[in-house]
């Protein structure tokens, strides 16, 4: 860490350095998976504080490269507001911005093209309840149109009202994103979803019908992921926050310098 960033680092409020940690953590993690896709797509999060500051990648920089110090902060418009002179790729930031300043629950946003996303993605029918994890998002999941690349911020008020209330969203034709109040939360989703693609993508390979699920187990499925398994089975818990929290643990044991 150069000598500005560890000044910047040490002004920081206590609540802004966790949000800092966390997505830094959340950009690893990603590349861990292997939902990356080069320099680009985002991860987001919302500053705390009065202010509509957010924080993303530097552009240019690789997931597995992000740390606390260099991710940038920007205002709703996308325009650096830390004093620094890092790049933003801003129409990159249309479809996270919109869901920002609409959700006030979506503190973490995170969009993925990962092989088995769009492929899900590009399919008439989307995502499948008939597996183990699609199964757990009956119901829950949200579809948009693709518009081409979204640059065009005219789409956002489109994108806010596809996505509703859902913190799950299809972007068809181009890819995955979750949303929540926590990284853990909008990490834990987002894994639900990818493992859903995985499965239905590779069981289309068969050539075979998927053997569907009755309807009443499909409800009871999704109530038990989402009170139940995704909060530790501790109602006191928050959403995916024991699997973060044991995947963070896992980057520091790898030495893997992302708090600073």
């Amino acid at each position: 860490m150069n000598q500005h960033a560890m000044q910047s680092m040490r002004s920081l409020s206590p609540e802004e350095k966790e949000t800092r940690e966390n997505l830094a953590a959340f950009y690893r993690l990603c590349h861990m998976f292997g939902w990356t896709e080069l320099i680009y797509n985002h991860i987001t999060a919302r500053v705390p504080g009065p202010e509509r500051h957010f924080l993303i990648n530097r552009f240019g920089l690789l997931y597995s490269e992000i740390t606390a110090s260099n991710l940038v902060k920007i205002d709703v418009d996308g325009r650096v507001v830390d004093g620094s002179d890092a790049p933003v790729n801003a129409p990159g930031f249309t479809i996270h911005s919109a869901i920002h300043i609409a959700r006030d629950n979506a503190h973490y946003i995170v969009h993925t093209h990962t092989t088995e996303g769009v492929t899900v993605a590009c399919s008439e029918h989307g995502l499948s309840p008939h597996n183990f994890y699609g199964a757990q998002l009956h119901g829950q999941v949200a579809y948009h149109d693709f518009e081409g690349i979204s640059i065009d911020l005219g789409e956002r008020e489109r994108l806010v009202k596809s996505l509703g209330d859902s913190n799950y969203m299809i972007l068809r034709h181009h890819g995955l994103l979750t949303c929540g109040e926590s990284a853990a939360a909008a990490f834990f989703r987002m894994y639900q979803m990818q493992r859903a693609c995985e499965v239905q993508v590779n069981t289309m390979k068969m050539g075979r019908e998927l053997r569907p699920l009755d309807e009443a187990v499909l409800t009871r499925t999704v109530r038990q992921s989402q009170t139940a398994v995704a909060k530790g089975f501790d109602k006191h818990r928050g959403f995916g926050q024991d699997t973060y929290a044991a995947l963070i643990r896992q980057l520091d044991a790898q030495g893997l310098n992302f708090r600073s």
